[in-house]
């Protein structure tokens, strides 16, 4: 950890913040006519993702945070825990499936993740961008409706329900965006 001044805090900086690490989502600096400058904060609370807005003097300090990012490998899932393990030591992670959020339904076997520790406890996963999946229901074309761009609902493979052009019909497999949850296009 290296202590910065208030005014050096730049958005994705994490910062350990009341007890608890933040990371800096927007930065205003501001220069009243009266008074001394500040740094004006959004942050967003890494473990609980509450946000909150605070005003840094550049006389303060504070703690900046490097969090160490490690490759993981999803195993299996076992009830409402994941299993992932060390790309480089082989041990074994164990994660609750909330930790992880509606994008668990993207996991699939040998994929390979981004966890963030600090002080060697997870407060953060990265998956893929973009996952290929097959479309399990399709709604059929309803023939005429040209006159704007339509989308159709589809259920994909693992259960999650996406919009997708009115020429994807079910068993073909798409490229879906993990982050949005939306279609990107046909996989090759």
């Amino acid at each position: 950890m290296a202590k910065i001044n208030g005014n050096e805090i730049r958005p994705g900086n994490v910062i350990e913040h009341q007890g608890g690490l933040w990371v800096a989502v927007k930065t205003n600096a501001v220069k009243p006519g009266k008074g001394g400058a500040y740094n004006q904060v959004e942050l967003k609370n890494l473990i609980n993702g509450t946000k909150l807005n605070e005003r840094f003097r550049s006389a303060e300090t504070v703690e900046r945070v490097r969090l160490e990012q490690k490759d993981f490998t999803f195993l299996y899932e076992q009830g409402e825990s994941l299993v992932f393990m060390d790309s480089e030591s082989y041990e074994q992670l164990e994660l609750q499936k909330d930790f992880v959020g509606e994008r668990a339904a993207f996991l699939q076997d040998n994929m390979t993740v981004t966890v963030e520790l600090y002080e060697d406890k997870p407060i953060g996963i990265s998956l893929p961008d973009q996952v290929t999946l097959t479309i399990a229901e399709a709604d059929p074309v309803v023939k005429g409706q040209t006159a704007a761009s339509s989308y159709k609902p589809a259920i994909l493979e693992n259960g999650i329900r996406i919009l997708v052009p009115p020429f994807v019909a079910a068993g073909e497999r798409v490229l879906v965006d993990t982050n949005e949850l939306t279609y990107l296009r046909r996989a090759d």
